[in-house]
């Protein structure tokens, strides 16, 4: 009896302890969205989404505040729904994606936020060839299995200050701080899934 109950206990150590130490998950584009608005002369708001969000999340499930993100964002995939504004944001005014083709952000600092599951993930935004911190509000949605492989997701906002990256034109009609909305699903790809199974 002694020795089935410590069989049960050791399995249900190893159910829960398999994910215990860090894992590293890759961002799932199909999955993930950055939505950013702005105001146009005050008279809309529209909207735009970068599709195609590649990158890492280790997430420590013991210690979240020691996980880390590390995200790359082609200018490539910017969609306004408008092929011309598309083109315009990409020219030298703006974005000048020719030079500067993609966005990075890295965490530096993460710290439990106000409220279950939340953080404050703190990093170095890469935009335009200017490096500066951004604050990202962020809550863990869900960490589990689907489909047989482990999955992370999470949501998140900011805000970004273009002119602080050199993006300055056109404000303030066209708004200076601009909203970004995010949501996103990471995986642990298959083989990385079995070994750490083992």
């Amino acid at each position: 009896m002694i020795r089935k109950s410590l069989l049960v206990s050791a399995l249900a150590f190893a159910s829960t302890g398999a994910f215990a130490a860090p894992q590293t998950y890759q961002i799932d584009p199909s999955h993930t969205n950055v939505l950013f608005t702005w105001s146009h002369f005050g008279f809309s708001h529209p909207t735009g989404n970068f599709k195609d969000v590649g990158g890492t999340i280790v997430f420590d499930q013991e210690n979240p505040t020691a996980s880390k993100v590390d995200v790359t964002i082609p200018l490539s995939s910017l969609d306004t729904d408008v092929d011309d504004l598309d083109t315009h944001l990409r020219k030298a005014d703006f974005f000048d994606a020719e030079k500067y083709p993609t966005i990075t952000f890295k965490s530096t600092k993460i710290e439990k936020g106000a409220g279950d599951n939340r953080f404050n993930v703190t990093g170095d935004l890469t935009l335009h060839g200017v490096t500066h911190p951004i604050v990202l509000d962020a809550t863990l949605n869900k960490v589990g299995e689907m489909m047989g492989t482990r999955k992370i997701g999470f949501d998140a906002t900011a805000s970004v200050k273009r002119s602080d990256f050199g993006m300055g034109a056109y404000v303030p009609n066209i708004s200076d701080v601009i909203p970004l909305r995010i949501t996103t699903e990471a995986f642990i790809p298959e083989e990385k899934e079995k070994e750490a199974a083992e």
